[in-house]
């Protein structure tokens, strides 16, 4: 015990001390947590080993995985799901087919293994896993649909790939059962998990729906469900192994969706526990990397890594978002480009590994774990050490516009900037209006918009402009206020209900829009201009109006005959404001750095004309 005390203190305070680091340079944590592992592993100080823990390592991480994955699973709502329902199911099935079958495939070929070590190998290289998707959701801001694929894919896939490859190595590996034995196997298992996990969340349930637990006891409710995790785990793993991975990751789900109390506190402690949960494990596995038997595999395993990295993997995305509108141009390279593996890999194929060594087969155990160490530390290094870079070169990290209050007001708002290609978050409070926003398929945060930590939930440090609309004047002026002077928001909008309080809102700063002169401003422009109100409010469709700053220094200093040749055909520029004021330009009028101008014209044609004017943000 004395031993091992400094060993588990050295991996819980470097663990910690990654995080803050990771989180101050924006960089996933994992790749540190790599870095560590290697540092404190035998190839370096030599402080971990595969002895330091003795027969306790499979008990540890086994508890860990099922922690991580339960809180991935219990964050992941039915409504964000379905948000992007077709690319999750095709991510989880036929790309994960895809990616299983050509992984063993690769492995046959450029390592010349036999067929049962290379679908072993297929099957746990098929997990990427929330050990290492949600660090980097942590650092590459991304839409919620992409999010949730991402997210879906990492715990599902965690879940079938653990089980098939326990299933390949009982079945085909070491007693070769044959086909229908595996697929036997694989229900068998995997029923096992699913019905744990069920009645570990009846359980858990039902103890906090009951006198026993107080709904102010906010402990008594974070560790009765974290007691769902590890005992869903533990029954199911009692049963069959590798079961319990399913069993926690059908307890997170079905409770995560469940109407309880305490939510936000438990989700918060959840995550918590995770992060530490995660360093310690993660950088455990990671000191017992086998660097010799990953070069001993020389150019074959370069050319494996390079095969799943820049074939399977974007072959797998293109599937999945194929046909998707939903999904943009580069939204689909960033899912093909980003496809990291976690713990569950590394944490079977060192299991399999001292198996295959008990039982004689030295070769079979290097080539398993060093092959899987290669693509793990390959894909961690680049896929997730340079995440951040490849979302901002493929600007897949939209600014957010908040909207405050998810009535009708703030849901028709919502359509609008969405047509428009805005990334939008709806924050609302009341249980009905969430239903009905998301439903709709908005992105919507639960809680206050005049709380400090809601606007924070919400994303509002990533958000470009707040828009308060509640039917609340109070509610919006605080909220109006948090994002000026807490969040540095210069864009803040606010519909004002009584006209009277337009000055407050004035005095602050806020573009107050009352809305009984908007109402009567829509119902005159209705009866004098009727084609371009219509016009107007069907903007996205098919036609825009937008805004944008001068900044091609190459335009600047021309006039707008000029500069006809640079703005596309199906637009043309209505207004030219400078100093604030505004002006219809003619053919004469000459632009200038800094001037706003106002594109009038297809929507193509304006999203052109708005990259030449202004090429830099």
């Amino acid at each position: 015990m004395s031993s091992l005390l400094p060993v588990i203190a050295a991996i819980l305070v470097s663990g910690l001390v990654v995080q803050l680091v990771a989180h101050h340079l924006k960089i996933p944590s994992v790749i540190f947590y790599l870095l560590i592992g290697v540092v404190l592993g035998p190839e370096v100080l030599g402080l971990v080993t595969l002895d330091t823990f003795g027969n306790g390592l499979e008990i540890i991480v086994g508890i860990s995985v099922a922690i991580i994955v339960f809180e991935g699973a219990f964050a992941l709502r039915i409504e964000r799901i379905r948000g992007a329902s077709t690319v999750s199911l095709r991510l989880v099935t036929i790309s994960a087919l895809v990616m299983f079958l050509g992984t063993a495939a690769a492995v046959r070929f450029f390592e010349g293994a036999n067929w049962e070590i290379s679908l072993l190998i297929g099957a746990l290289l098929v997990a990427t896993g929330p050990t290492v998707i949600t660090p980097i959701l942590n650092v590459v801001r991304v839409r919620d649909h992409v999010a949730a694929a991402l997210e879906t894919e990492g715990i599902v896939n965690d879940v079938t790939a653990a089980i098939v490859a326990v299933v390949i190595f009982e079945t085909l590996l070491l007693d070769d059962l044959g086909v229908p034995a595996t697929l036997f196997s694989f229900v068998e298992r995997l029923g096992v998990g699913v019905l744990a996990g069920v009645l570990a969340t009846v359980v858990i349930y039902y103890l906090l729906d009951s006198d026993l637990v107080p709904e102010r006891d906010v402990q008594a409710s974070q560790f009765l469900v974290l007691a769902a995790a590890v005992g869903a785990f533990a029954a199911a793993e009692a049963v069959a192994a590798e079961a319990g991975i399913a069993a926690a990751a059908t307890s997170g789900i079905l409770l995560g969706n469940l109407d309880i109390n305490n939510r936000e506190e438990i989700e918060r402690f959840a995550e918590n526990t995770t992060l530490v949960v995660l360093s310690f494990v993660f950088i455990s596995l990671a000191a017992l990397i086998n660097v010799e038997a990953i070069a001993a595999l020389g150019l074959g395993a370069v050319a494996l890594v390079l095969v799943i990295m820049l074939v399977l993997r974007p072959l797998g995305a293109l599937i999945a978002t194929a046909g998707v509108e939903r999904f943009t141009r580069p939204e689909r390279l960033f899912l093909a480009s980003v496809g990291p593996r976690g713990i569950i890999p590394a944490s079977v194929a060192t299991l399999f590994a001292i198996e295959l060594e008990l039982a004689g087969n030295v070769a079979a155990g290097e080539l398993l774990v060093g092959t899987v160490f290669a693509v793990i530390f390959a894909t961690v290094a680049i896929e997730a050490g340079l995440a951040r870079q490849i979302g901002d070169v493929l600007g897949v990290s939209p600014m957010r516009t908040i909207i405050i209050g998810g009535g009708r007001v703030g849901r028709a708002l919502a359509t609008r900037l969405e047509r428009r290609g805005e990334y939008v978050v709806i924050v609302e409070i009341d249980d009905e209006e969430i239903e009905r926003a998301r439903s709709e398929g908005f992105t919507v945060h639960e809680g206050d918009g005049s709380d400090t930590e809601t606007l924070r939930g919400a994303g509002i440090g990533d958000a470009k402009r707040v828009i308060t609309v509640t039917g609340d004047d109070d509610i919006n002026l605080l909220a109006c206020q948090l994002a000026i002077t807490k969040f540095d928001i210069e864009a803040v909008y606010s519909r004002v209900n009584e006209p009277d309080n337009v000055d407050a809102f004035d005095s602050i700063g806020v573009k107050a829009i009352d809305s009984p002169t908007a109402t009567a401003v829509a119902i005159d422009d209705e009866i004098e201009r009727p084609a371009i109100t219509h016009w107007m409010s069907e903007l996205g469709d098919s036609h825009d109006v937008q805004e944008v700053e001068v900044t091609a220094e190459n335009l600047a200093g021309k006039t707008i005959r000029d500069l006809n040749a640079q703005i596309p055909d199906g637009t043309f520029v209505a207004v030219v404001s400078r100093d604030g004021e505004n002006h219809v330009p003619s053919a004469d009028s000459v632009l200038e750095y800094g001037d706003h101008v106002t594109f009038i014209g297809d929507t193509d044609a304006v999203k052109r004309a708005m990259k030449r004017f202004h090429p830099h943000d």
